[in-house]
């Protein structure tokens, strides 16, 4: 199996094996798959920690009032009253305005923050490290573990507008946000390697060969971007490591011309008469008074 090294720009994203032969269409599709579900799962623990910190979603006409303004025009969280989480609900105001501030209790909250960490370790960008790939049903078991936890806190459910109930249900809407630069449509997903676009109409192996442990990072971006950026020769720590060396060696360079002590002719090494008496046997001769 081939391991294709999937980057975004210049950062890596995740592991991918195909077998050499695959079809390049339903490769980048998969890729694709693979990078948008990640960043659902980003977007939903994201979520989930202010879940876990102010409660549930406001209505859409109530964010960003003040509790003057909510009384002033009358309106009602009539969801916010419904969802109350397992064991009773704490108060912590949302300065932002989004959520109505109804936490759930220490108990609870621990259950949310604990599923998080959990699920943001499978899709976290340190598993390129770690050498383990990203398959879906990776990311579809932090999905699913996101999606008990929210159940165990609210087994009422949360309110239809609430952002984490909508990524659940495949209806979020992303439009107008930074996050939906991030999201790439599978039909116009592509793959590059090699300063090369890996065309779709093709196979893996008319790229990089039949070998079936090459190792390749491929870069994925929306059709009609460009070609993106070559992979550098070096390495950035590779290059700090050639910085830093010659710096050291410059430095090295500028005491020796500035030094006029002549103390290292006295050192063994620079007697020119050490080798004559070696041969002689007359070294290390010490004198002394009788």
């Amino acid at each position: 199996m081939v391991l294709l090294h999937v980057k975004r720009g210049d950062e890596s994203q995740f592991l991918l094996r195909a077998p050499a032969d695959a079809e390049l269409g339903a490769l980048t599709e998969r890729a694709a798959r693979v990078h948008n579900a990640r960043l659902k799962v980003q977007r939903l623990c994201s979520e989930m920690e202010d879940l876990a910190e102010h409660g549930v979603f406001l209505p859409p006409n109530m964010q960003g009032l003040t509790d003057e303004q909510v009384e002033e025009l009358k309106l009602r969280d009539e969801w916010g009253e419904r969802c109350v989480p397992s064991g009773g609900a704490g108060f912590k105001k949302d300065t932002v305005g989004r959520r109505n501030g109804r936490a759930p209790n220490e108990k609870m909250k621990e259950v949310l923050r604990k599923t998080v960490e959990e699920a943001k370790a499978i899709v976290s960008k340190k598993q390129v490290d770690a050498g383990v790939c990203v398959t879906m049903e990776m990311v579809q078991d932090a999905l699913d573990q996101l999606r008990g936890a929210v159940m165990i806190v609210y087994p009422m459910g949360l309110p239809p507008y609430d952002p984490i109930r909508m990524e659940f249900e495949n209806k979020e809407d992303l439009s107008g946000t930074q996050a939906a630069l991030s999201v790439i449509a599978e039909p116009d997903a592509q793959l590059w390697w090699a300063g090369k676009e890996l065309r779709r109409t093709k196979r893996l192996s008319d790229y990089v060969g039949k070998n079936e442990k090459t190792k390749i990072i491929v870069k994925i971006q929306q059709r009609g971007q460009g070609a993106p950026a070559r992979e550098p020769l070096i390495s950035s720590e590779e290059q700090k490591q050639l910085m830093l060396f010659f710096h050291r060696r410059q430095e090295a360079l500028k005491r020796l011309e500035e030094s006029e002590d002549d103390a290292c002719l006295n050192a063994p090494w620079a007697d020119g008469s050490a080798l004559k008496r070696h041969f002689q046997g007359v070294r290390d001769i010490r004198w002394r008074p009788r």
